[in-house]
């Protein structure tokens, strides 16, 4: 009886979670809110437990998710009908990268390191930061990009990360570690420790992002 007692709580479950889900509106998963993240994955887990505690009562079980429903479409519409409660609810678009310059101060506040906006940037056709006008990460993780105009291809990796030089880099471009230390230093830059980020130009000048620069 057990196993009929299984099937029948599953199909309940399943057909409950999905109108759960439905009722929550169609938004891609990329698009999701924190606040909906967080109700996806305990409606899921309530799920789960409304399945295993055959001894619970099903509908006592499932009571939660309603109430989880309720909640999410309260904030749903404090979201629409104020700003504030939207930007509390939903989090603010960051702006990354202006004028082809990391503004690390907004990077450092988002927990959002250079690997992160190197990988985007490559996923969206671009290798390098000053070939970007501007990039904002958006408040649901994804990253926006406007590309500067009339800006050539460039074709090499980053020359210096986070103020560490990388070598595989230099090897790529056929430079050696003394000439790119002799350029940075008639471009005044003395500590490499100090730069966030230099990448090569196709005319063998270099683009280079000093820590903290926007500040």
């Amino acid at each position: 009886m057990e196993i009929w007692k299984i099937i029948w709580r599953t199909l309940l479950a399943y057909l409950f979670v999905f109108g759960t889900l439905r009722l929550m509106g169609k938004r891609e998963i990329g698009e999701l809110s924190i606040l909906d993240l967080v109700i996806f994955i305990m409606v899921a887990e309530m799920a789960v437990i409304s399945i295993d505690d055959l001894k619970r009562n099903f509908f006592m079980a499932v009571f939660p998710m309603v109430l989880l429903l309720g909640i999410q479409h309260f904030t749903a519409y404090l979201s629409l009908k104020n700003q504030k409660a939207r930007e509390i609810l939903d989090g603010k678009p960051s702006v990354i990268i202006h004028g082809g310059k990391l503004v690390e101060r907004e990077m450092r506040k988002q927990r959002y390191n250079m690997d992160d906006l190197l990988t985007q940037l490559r996923d969206k056709g671009i290798q390098h930061v000053q070939e970007v006008e501007l990039a904002i990460l958006e408040a649901n993780g994804k990253l926006s990009v406007f590309e500067k105009k009339n800006n050539p291809m460039l074709i090499y990796k980053p020359l210096i990360v986070d103020g560490k030089i990388q070598h595989e880099a230099l090897e790529e471009a056929k430079k050696k570690e003394e000439w790119l230390r002799n350029q940075l230093k008639r471009q005044g830059y003395t500590d490499i420790r100090n730069i966030s980020y230099c990448a090569l130009n196709q005319n063998d000048t270099l683009h280079v992002d000093i820590i903290d620069e926007d500040e």
